[in-house]
């Protein structure tokens, strides 16, 4: 076999890579990863957990005017965003070094420059060295699509949304997704006037439709505004930077912040892949087999750059299978099946499986539980905001095949559900657990 510098060299130190790169170097294997930015890729530095600090701090907003119905004296509160943002920007760079740490201590070699591939085995780092490889992991993630239009310029994506100077405070986000959502509430609890645009008038598609209905619903109480059916024509920027945006279907709104959630899309361009024979589809993701191997057999990818579920546990699980697979001696394919998702919106939503609609339409025969209530802190602080769990079950076997949810904490109750889901197991094995009460999770087995 022929000599190379590394068994293993990953490009890109997001989760897929990080994952892949400890777990191969702890197999045996010679390990070096490279990374442009920092280390801990879209979910550390730029997306999930900073994105999630954000979400507890908007949380306040609502909590503070509760517990005056709790007895608590509280006095009138003004939020300061550049102590979150710090607070929170403090806690990624903590991240990012700890996770340089977990990969020096496996002993893998970091590489802070961005890397290309220039054949099979062969990359090409940005300081001028070639460095030869026996496997190669692209592990490069994605990043936020940009609308072409006029003035699209002056808006922003999730990317730079981190960094604000100050609170805008009137937000116009858009797109209809999970990033838009979970944005919209969260500027929305921050005091800002929120206005979210959509080319259609469907949010958060491939949700189970109730659900997303109840998000809708309660958003627009709340005060968050929706623009549906509506294209961007332009965007104008004043001297004083106010943003006068320009849209088909409805009048200009002006605006001190455009956010882009529109989709993100795979980091391949200018990565050399071509020079490998590496296929790349018509979306930008590398092609990649059941084993995560690309057209070229040295070359592999994980995570969002092979856009199959663009989810950071996901594209863990990807790393994982692939070091093992390769270097472990322990062959693992990942299950796509049920996985559970979240959006972090004001309230949270979840769901595991099948939409009802999705059941309908491959089984044929589905039976529908509903609960629908208002959650007991709610009742008190006399919030009329009312949660939604709904079981869709397989009229024939019973089976539990979907189980979507919204309401206070639901992410963190649908992760033991999702258990369930995963397991097959039947609606009267629901009926037959014992409720634990008082709480708003017992809803899962009383359902009748």
């Amino acid at each position: 076999m022929a000599k190379h510098d590394y068994d293993l060299f990953v490009i890109g130190a997001g989760s897929g890579g990080v994952r892949a790169a400890r777990v191969s170097a702890a197999h045996g294997a010679k390990v070096a990863i490279a990374e442009e930015h920092k280390v801990g890729g879209t979910c550390v530095i730029r997306g999930c957990v900073p994105k999630k600090l954000l979400v507890y701090g908007a949380h306040f907003a609502e909590d503070l005017q509760d517990a005056r119905r709790f007895g608590w004296e509280v006095p009138a509160c003004n939020f300061h965003w550049p102590t979150l943002r710090d607070n929170v920007l403090e806690e990624v760079a903590r991240l990012e070094a700890a996770y340089t740490d977990t990969l020096r201590n496996h002993d893998v070699e970091v590489i802070k420059e961005r890397a290309v591939v220039t054949g099979p085995n062969e990359v090409r780092l940005a300081g001028g060295r070639t460095v030869t490889a026996r496997h190669i992991l692209i592990a490069t993630g994605a990043r936020p699509v940009l609308p072409d239009f006029p003035g699209a310029q002056h808006g922003i994506t999730s990317n730079e949304v981190f960094h604000l100077p100050e609170l805008p405070r009137r937000v116009v986000i858009a797109g209809a997704g999970y990033i838009a959502n979970e944005f919209a509430g969260i500027f929305h609890q921050f005091g800002s006037d929120v206005t979210l645009v959509n080319r259609s008038d469907i949010i958060l598609r491939g949700y189970d439709e109730t659900i997303r209905d109840r998000l809708l619903t309660i958003s627009m109480m709340k005060g968050i505004q929706f623009r549906f059916h509506a294209a961007f024509r332009k965007v104008e920027k004043a001297r004083d930077r106010t943003l006068t945006i320009h849209m088909t279907g409805c009048d200009p709104i002006e605006a001190d912040m455009l956010l882009f959630a529109v989709g993100r899309s795979p980091n391949t361009e200018g990565l050399g892949l071509e020079s490998a024979g590496v296929q790349i589809d018509d979306k930008g993701a590398v092609k990649v087999d059941e084993d995560n191997k690309s057209t070229c057999g040295s070359i592999y990818a994980v995570g969002d750059v092979t856009n199959r579920v663009q989810l950071t546990p996901v594209a863990i699980r990807e790393g994982q299978a692939f070091a093992d697979t390769v270097f472990g001696d322990k062959p693992t394919r990942v299950d796509y099946g049920s996985i559970p998702s979240a959006v972090f919106s004001h309230p949270p939503l979840a769901g595991v499986g099948m939409t009802e609609g999705e059941a309908r339409n491959k089984l044929g025969s589905v039976k529908v539980y509903l609960s629908d209530f208002r959650a007991m802190k709610n009742v008190l602080a006399g919030r009329n905001e009312r949660a939604l769990y709904k079981l869709v079950v397989d009229g024939e076997t019973d089976e539990v095949v979907g189980l979507h949810m919204i309401g206070p904490d639901s992410p963190e109750i649908l992760q033991a559900a999702a258990i369930a889901v995963k397991a097959k197991l039947r609606k009267e094995d629901f009926d037959s657990v014992v409720a634990l009460h008082p709480t708003m999770a017992e809803e899962l087995v009383l359902m009748r």
